[in-house]
């Protein structure tokens, strides 16, 4: 199973509309199927150059290891040279701060990512959070408290 076009458009909608409301900096956000290719980008106008393959790294780099981005930066932290070996096989495509969210249906079973980028790491995740429940579905962070 994996997101349709027309959820993941829905996703980055709602995910938009949300960040509107909080007035963040331009954002972007990349959804991913569970096999990491890219379902559908979104930049907003005044986001920057890397906005779009930061959105893909941090959705890409969940999906890639299986953990949170949270759970990546711990691991990152304990064992630096680790994490510099695994992002270089990587290509890059893996970062250590929260925007990358796992999407889920109700059974649990996942159905790909979503990375968001361009203001804080917590506004990122927060407008992921937002646009993926907006659809019906579920995020997962790694937070201890579900984002808003």
């Amino acid at each position: 199973m994996s997101l349709t076009l027309a959820q993941a458009q829905q996703i980055v909608q709602a995910g938009i509309d949300f960040a509107r409301d909080e007035k963040p900096e331009p954002l972007t956000f990349a959804v991913l199927d569970p096999g990491g290719t890219l379902v559908t980008l979104a930049r907003e106008d005044g986001a920057g150059l890397l906005r779009p393959d930061i959105a893909v790294a941090k959705a890409w780099g969940v999906l890639g290891l299986g953990i949170d981005n949270r759970e990546i930066g711990r691991r990152a932290a304990a064992a630096p040279e680790f994490f510099t070996s695994v992002a270089a096989l990587a290509g890059g495509r893996i970062l250590s701060v929260p925007g990358g969210v796992f999407v889920r249906d109700e059974q649990g079973r996942l159905l790909g990512a979503v990375g968001a980028t361009g203001d804080t790491s917590p506004n990122d995740e927060r407008a992921a959070v937002a646009g993926i429940r907006a659809v019906g579905l579920v995020p997962e962070t790694g937070a201890d408290e579900p984002a808003d």
